[in-house]
This record gives C-alpha cells, sequence and structure tokens, in this order.
C-alpha cells in the first residue's frame, strides 16, 4: 500500500488520547496501530513488548538512531527515548491499514511534517489544566514529582496546538469518540484537504 494514509493522535499525557486511540481501533478494521519504540520501564506486568511498545534498551535505541531506522524519534525526559519506527508503519501499509499514532505532541509534528497531506495531525485538548491535573491523580501510575513534571511539560505542549491539522476537545468522552470517528471517516473518504502552506 504505497499511498497508506496516517492519522496522528497527539496530546499532552492525561488528555484521555489513548482511550479515544484504543476505541477506534476496537471498532475500525481499516485502521492499525502503530507502535512505538521507547526505553522506559514496562509498567507493570500488563504492557507488552510488541503490543504496547517495543521496549528497547539505550544502547539499541542509539544504534537504530544511527542506522536512521526511525521516522521521529526524541528524548522525552532525560534517558528516557521514544520513537516511530519506519518498519512499523511498512508493516501496517502491507497490510492494507491507514496507520494510527498515540504520540507526544512533538513526534506527532515530526510525522505530520514527513508525510504532509497523507497524515492527519489531531491535537486531543482536555478542557482545562484542573481537568487534567485530576486525571493524571486518578491513574494512579505517577509519583508526586512525576505528575509535577507531566504537568510542567503540559503547558509548554499546548503552544504547540495551533500547529496541528485540527483540534478535538476531550470534555465528554462519548462527544469525542464521535468526533475522532468522523475525523478518520472523512480523512479516509477523502473529505479532509489541507490548505497548500508555503
Amino acid at each position: 500500500m504505497e499511498d497508506g494514509k496516517l492519522i496522528i493522535f497527539s496530546a499532552p499525557s492525561g488528555s484521555g488520547k489513548t482511550t479515544i486511540v484504543k476505541h477506534l481501533l476496537a471498532k475500525n478494521n481499516n485502521l492499525g496501530y502503530s507502535i512505538s519504540a521507547c526505553t522506559r520501564d514496562k509498567r507493570g506486568r500488563n504492557e507488552t513488548y510488541g503490543k504496547d511498545y517495543y521496549f528497547l534498551t539505550p544502547e539499541e535505541f542509539k544504534q537504530k538512531i544511527d542506522q536512521e531506522d526511525f521516522v521521529e524519534w526524541e528524548q522525552v525526559y532525560p534517558g528516557q527515548f521514544y520513537g516511530t519506527l519506519k518498519s512499523e508503519i511498512n508493516r501496517i501499509w502491507s497490510e492494507g491499514k491507514s496507520a494510527v499514532f498515540d504520540v507526544d505532541v512533538k513526534g506527532g509534528l515530526s510525522l505530520k511534517k514527513f508525510y504532509g497531506d497523507k497524515a492527519l495531525a489531531i491535537f486531543v485538548k482536555c478542557p482545562s489544566m484542573e481537568v487534567l491535573e485530576q486525571r493524571l491523580r486518578e491513574r494512579k501510575t505517577d509519583t508526586e514529582e512525576s505528575i509535577s513534571a507531566r504537568l510542567f511539560k503540559v503547558k509548554f505542549e499546548m503552544s504547540f496546538e495551533n500547529q496541528f491539522d485540527i483540534t478535538l476537545v476531550n470534555n465528554d468522552l462519548e462527544e469525542a469518540l464521535k468526533g475522532a470517528q468522523q475525523l478518520v471517516d472523512d480523512f479516509l473518504n477523502g473529505k479532509i484537504s489541507f490548505p497548500q502552506k508555503g
């Protein structure tokens, strides 16, 4: 599938993008999830190599950078790398599916820049910082220090919102899921076109 498409969901942590992506994948057989590579530890027994992430050592990750195996990668926190492997996108396209991404803001913009009009970049937005903080605390997966670092990063990430093709506000989850499905349908059916930039 040479002319495969990409649908990118990016958002600050806790905005609900992962919930939206999982819902879309469960409802649409024509979508394939792009599994990111990372150097962080697994969170509990629930995470699986090759399903949730490709868990790599920092040395393995750096080797793949040197081999130009990534479409995009970045150091999210000191010593913690995330990236999208070119082979992963090709795997999904070879199955005749469109690739769906659940990536951070910088990763999303890098993918959009690389693939241009083949990609729809959606910024998922939480209604307020207060709601976002509450969601992060309710997850109970982060330390207080980690939550503080994430909230600091959120403010930075929000400044990139206008560089995305479209914003999806996740105030009511049911409405956000419907909105996400509509965007996917419209994009894959050629009903969303991009203004020529430059």
